[in-house]
């Protein structure tokens, strides 16, 4: 970035826009979206609500007929970037544009002059499947926020990131164009089957990620509410301000960046027949402290953790917070709930050609960070492959009893789908299905979201399931929408929260063709499978409570740590569920309404070249509206920088 970028951000403050109050939360929690079509209407019933049914009542249904969750953990996209003009969301034309917060930015010209650059919608003929990757780093991403005085602007996204890109007085054009392609959005002709699982199901609009940051802190924050805030305030030495310059310590806590895990590094102390898998071309010396804060891997483990963390490799270190924790749980006396990640590339796969590893991404790995996981044999045998989630539910490997479940894909797909893009280039580097701009392609990620929701729908988990399709983080592309600042880390910059992410529930039990208003995170899924599975909220531990009663004490920091308590506003998606459907007062959903064709799962793309009109019958909410695309835009300014736009722009 040009040294006096910074200074250009501060002095254009005043064209900004300030945040507004949300329109989502002056509507009901949870809306009916417009005009179901025929094949959804008759599945949206009044018997989803029931103002006089009780909390208590909501989750008590909820534990008698969901044993099965299922979490579908994507990668990298913010809510408006996907969702931004679903009908009935709170999205980017829900509001005027002057109460739209960022919906007009800056961006540098290559001339030296300044333009105005609005949110803008891209499709089949920019190739959107395909799109390099922006910086969603901790730091770029609290600038992009534009926070001041604890409120986010929303809007400096394509002004830093263009300013990311080159250190020269004026910007190349591939610097520009990476800052527009922060204000580009999609819609259902690109991504169809997302689109229709949120037409079909509940699509939640008001969902942030957890941590400002990229993927580590949030793949670690989906199994336990934080990213190391509480191990930070019990152990200052470890916090990241302090261990730049101690390499043999490693990066500290809360974690920020995307280090990849201690465990299968370069200084994992276990022998090699014990150390957790990495990819051949990892960078391995760049490993993350031993995490020991408590997770859902702890709590699903139950009263038998005490038993089976005698099989710790590392005992002395891996549990060293978790001291009061381990004989609270055994005095509970709870049964040990079946659980399982499945992740791409951590084992063999049927994608591997002469070498394994290859398509697998460690640092998405969330319970390979954390020692009392990854070092004990007992509790590690938990994490798989990819492929291994197809074998185990088709034979029915799952349980009887239950259990909670994490699918996440990598560099490769399964399916042997290869991107439409014609560009060689683009073919070989988008082979991705975990759909993270710059090596994923969004139809062959959408494409695994369908297989494995095809897979549980037509077994017997279905009838007693939900499933969540969820993100990540928001790749550090705009969203309009400002999260509240509830955290900061040790070098006072803003922690918690980040921009919106997509959610999604389906279930037999699920609303039919709904939105829901309620505000959470990635503790919101944490907080659902808590009451679930009936498990001890990871905020009520011993050792958080008082850690976080550390955090407060010595830093004035009150909500350091995990946020899924009962206390909490953040909501636990029961919202997604019909009254009607758990009293048994209307028939569940069935499968065949959540299933998609294998056929139309490998034929490009995917329902044709308009399936917003010939399959979704969805009217988006920027119908009519001109659409500013840049004239010089290029969705891919590194991988395919030679990209002619179409003539129709």
């Amino acid at each position: 970035m040009h040294p006096n970028y910074t200074t250009r951000i501060s002095t254009m403050l005043g064209f900004c826009l300030a945040s507004s109050v949300i329109q989502a939360q002056q509507e009901p929690l949870v809306q009916t979206a417009p005009k179901p079509n025929a094949d959804i209407a008759p599945y949206v019933t009044r018997f989803d609500y029931d103002p006089s049914i009780s909390n208590s009542e909501i989750k008590k249904l909820l534990r008698d007929k969901i044993k099965y969750v299922f979490v579908i953990f994507q990668e990298n996209r913010s809510f408006d970037s996907y969702f931004g003009s679903f009908p009935g969301a709170h999205g980017l034309f829900s509001q005027p544009e002057a109460d739209t917060p960022g919906f007009y930015q800056y961006i540098l010209n290559t001339d030296g002059t300044y333009s105005v650059i609005t949110p803008f919608r891209i499709g089949q003929d920019y190739g959107a499947w395909d799109l390099d990757d922006v910086n969603h780093s901790h730091n770029p991403m609290v600038e992009k926020m534009n926070i001041i005085n604890g409120n986010p602007g929303m809007d400096q996204f394509a002004f830093v990131e263009e300013g990311l890109h080159f250190n020269t007085q004026l910007p190349t054009l591939a610097a520009k164009q990476y800052g527009e392609l922060e204000m580009a959005y999609v819609d259902g002709d690109t991504i169809p089957f997302m689109w229709n699982y949120a037409n079909k199901f509940v699509l939640f609009d008001n969902i942030f990620q957890t941590i400002i940051g990229p993927s580590s802190p949030n793949a670690i924050a989906m199994i336990a509410g934080q990213s190391g805030s509480t191990q930070w305030v019990k152990h200052p030495n470890t916090a990241a301000i302090n261990v730049s310059a101690n390499s043999t310590l490693g990066i500290g806590v809360p974690v920020e960046g995307d280090p990849d895990p201690l465990w299968g590094s370069a200084k994992d102390p276990l022998l090699n027949s014990d150390k957790q898998p990495i990819n051949p071309t990892d960078n391995a010396n760049n490993a993350q402290i031993n995490l020991t804060f408590a997770s859902l891997p702890f709590t699903l483990t139950g009263s038998a953790f005490a038993a089976l963390s005698q099989q710790d490799l590392n005992i002395a270190a891996d549990l060293a917070d978790l001291q009061n924790d381990i004989p609270y749980l055994t005095k509970l006396n709870k049964a040990s709930v079946k659980w399982g990640w499945y992740q791409e590339g951590y084992d063999a796969e049927p994608t591997d050609k002469g070498k394994e590893h290859t398509s697998y991404i460690g640092h998405h790995n969330g319970p390979q960070y954390f020692g009392y996981v990854a070092a004990n044999p007992a509790i590690s045998v938990n994490l798989h492959g990819l492929n291994d989630f197809f074998v185990d539910i088709s034979q029915g490997k799952l349980g009887n009893e239950g259990g909670v479940f994490y699918l996440r894909g990598g560099f490769q797909n399964q399916a042997g789908l290869t991107p439409l893009n014609s560009n060689s280039t683009v073919q070989k580097n988008f082979q991705g299905n975990d759909d993270h701009p710059g090596y994923s392609d969004s139809q062959l990620s959408e494409a695994l979201v369908a297989r494995e929701i095809n897979a549980i729908a037509q077994s017997p988990y279905w009838q007693h399931c939900a499933i969540i399709i969820t993100y990540d983080e928001s790749e550090g592309d705009y969203d309009h929408v400002p999260p509240e600042i509830i955290a900061n880390d040790p070098n006072g910059l803003a922690l918690s929260r980040g921009p919106r992410i997509p959610l999604l529930v389906i279930s037999p039990y699920a609303k039919a063709h709904a939105i829901s208003h309620e505000v959470g995170d990635h503790n919101s899924v944490i907080k659902f499978i808590d009451l679930i599975c009936g498990l001890t909220p990871l905020q009520e531990l011993p050792d958080e409570i008082a850690a976080q009663q550390l955090g407060e004490t010595l830093y004035h920091e009150p909500n350091l740590g995990p946020e899924d308590g009962p206390s909490t506003p953040v909501g636990d998606l029961a919202s997604a569920f019909s009254v009607g459907r758990l009293r048994g007062m209307i028939q569940p959903l069935p499968a065949i309404y959540a299933k998609i064709p294998e056929s139309d799962i490998t034929t490009l793309p995917h329902w044709g070249t308009n399936p917003l009109k010939t399959h979704l019958h969805i009217t988006p909410t920027d119908y009519g509206r001109k659409n500013p695309i840049p004239t010089d835009f290029n969705p891919r300014p590194s991988s395919e920088p030679g990209f002619i736009p179409p003539p129709s722009s």
